[in-house]
């Protein structure tokens, strides 16, 4: 296997796998470069991160959040609405990892070729952003984050660490079988079923990351029409454009993970800054 089929693969596993890290080590070793867990944190102990969605359940039970939370917050919108896309479900979130290991299996296992019985919306994710305000308000709890599964892995591994150091054996507990869970959903029931489906989180990134300015580009005078993107895509509607036009992906459901750019050996898809007039000409992709 060359390394320009996995590159983007072997990019996102070293940054998921260290941010785990670097969690774990603030608290196990004291390390101050990024101290916290996925729903509030600092960079370097001085600027503040936080997680949009969980900011918004937070205003939604109607407790007071401080303005570091809400710089923090900005901030993430920021990086992501102008930069990154949706890349945190592909780049940051700890679930991809299992997530992206059952989507392997079913391709090995061929599990793809045999009727779907269950059918799920891909708009379910933003029908439950909103449930999840509403539960919010109506419980005083941010309802989506005592339940995610992306919040009880990070913590696992940030609370884990600093158990360990005291000599305690740690479990993961309700966070393993919630893992399991999605792991089993993924690999027999719906392809992609979490991310692609439910995962409200998801949702909310994909709204923030609409317009960024870093998006995959299709070339359709070097395409061979060989299928590979759409075979590993995690979100196969936003190719829409293959076979018919070369055009940017500019469907916010993309997670810019590039394994698309990865499986293509005609070097018909790669990273490009988006030109958003030549986006809205081309139509959405």
């Amino acid at each position: 296997m060359r390394w320009s089929n996995v590159k983007y693969l072997v990019l996102r596993r070293v940054v998921q796998l260290g941010l785990l890290f670097l969690y774990g080590a603030g608290n196990w070793w004291g390390w101050k470069i990024l101290r916290g867990d996925l729903s509030a944190s600092r960079l370097f102990d001085t600027v503040p991160l936080a997680d949009p969605f969980a900011v918004l359940q937070i205003f939604a039970t109607g407790a007071v959040v401080g303005v570091n939370v809400l710089v923090g917050a900005a901030l993430i919108v920021l990086f992501y609405g102008l930069i990154g896309g949706r890349a945190f479900c592909s780049w940051v979130c700890p679930v991809n990892l299992v997530t992206d290991l059952a989507a392997w299996l079913r391709r090995k296992l061929l599990i793809d070729r045999i009727e779907r019985k269950i059918w799920i919306s891909r708009n379910l994710r933003y029908y439950l952003i909103v449930l999840a305000l509403i539960v919010s308000a109506v419980s005083g709890l941010a309802a989506f984050e005592v339940i995610s599964p992306i919040t009880i892995f990070n913590r696992n591994v940030v609370f884990g660490a600093a158990a360990l150091k005291g000599g305690v054996v740690f479990s993961f507990g309700a966070g393993l079988g919630l893992l399991a869970a999605i792991f089993f959903f993924d690999l027999f029931a719906v392809k992609n079923g979490w991310c692609g489906h439910i995962c409200p989180l998801g949702g909310v990134h994909s709204l923030i990351g609409k317009y960024s300015l870093i998006r995959v580009k299709h070339n359709s005078d070097n395409c061979t029409l060989c299928m590979k993107c759409k075979t590993v895509c995690p979100e196969v509607e936003v190719l829409g454009m293959i076979g018919k036009r070369s055009a940017f992906v500019t469907r916010k459901e993309c997670t810019n993970c590039g394994r698309c750019v990865d499986v293509c050996d005609d070097d018909a898809l790669g990273f490009s800054l988006r030109n958003i007039l030549e986006s809205n000409k081309g139509g959405k992709a």
